[in-house]
């Protein structure tokens, strides 16, 4: 892609990055196919928790692919292009503000995950998850702290899980103007805060995050 041509030094800089990111993947691709799961969208105060998975070939190289968080917006909408383009397997679980309010958000996280688990074409024999052991999900699963970082499936899925959120955020703001939505995504920034402050919640808030500002019991 335009602007992202590496040489030299630094190219032979970024392949032993990404190789040292495959370790999980070699490891455990002799016993079967290997998936990387990552969530997003945990923390904010509106909008749904989004997890993707994302099965990668063997080898699979794919330049600047790191932890989502790290990256800048123009990057990750480069990635997500190339990862879907490249994954032997992709997809994402969604669930909403209702249910995060139902059953909380770490629950509302293991049903997105499972969702984005069910999505694949292909079933998966071992899941590289970030920091996380999903409940009620057959095969090997493998819990990695800071796994966006050190595992290129994982990243890869951080990824897939920030865009699709992000272009839904977006897409939230034409529906619930003057939330903001567009640019902090639903986290609670102080500009998000005093427009629930203002405007009151919209549909998409998470009651059980926002009660502080809006006096409500959920």
């Amino acid at each position: 892609m335009a602007g992202r041509i590496l040489t030299g030094e630094k190219l032979e800089q970024e392949l032993a990055r990404l190789e040292q990111m495959t370790a999980f993947e070699k490891e455990y691709g002799r016993i079967g196919i290997v998936c990387g799961i990552d969530e997003a969208g945990r923390g904010p105060l509106a909008g749904p928790v989004a997890a993707g998975a994302v099965i990668l070939p063997e080898d699979c190289r794919i330049l600047y692919l790191n932890d989502s968080k790290k990256l800048s917006e123009k990057r990750r909408e480069e990635l997500s292009l190339e990862i879907k383009e490249k994954a032997v397997a992709w997809s994402v679980g969604l669930s909403s503000p209702e249910r995060i309010d139902q059953i909380n958000i770490l629950q509302a996280t293991y049903e997105a995950m499972r969702e984005a688990i069910r999505g694949l074409s292909i079933k998966p024999e071992v899941l590289l998850n970030d920091a996380v052991t999903i409940p009620g999900v057959e095969g090997i699963q493998v819990p990695i702290i800071k796994g966006d970082a050190q595992s290129l499936s994982i990243a890869a899925a951080s990824i897939l899980a920030k865009v699709t959120r992000d272009h839904m955020m977006s897409e939230y703001e034409k529906l619930f103007p003057g939330y903001g939505f567009d640019r902090h995504k639903g986290y609670g920034t102080a500009a998000h805060i005093q427009a629930i402050r203002r405007l009151g919640p919209c549909p998409i808030h998470r009651r059980s995050f926002i009660k502080k500002f809006t006096g409500e019991k959920v």
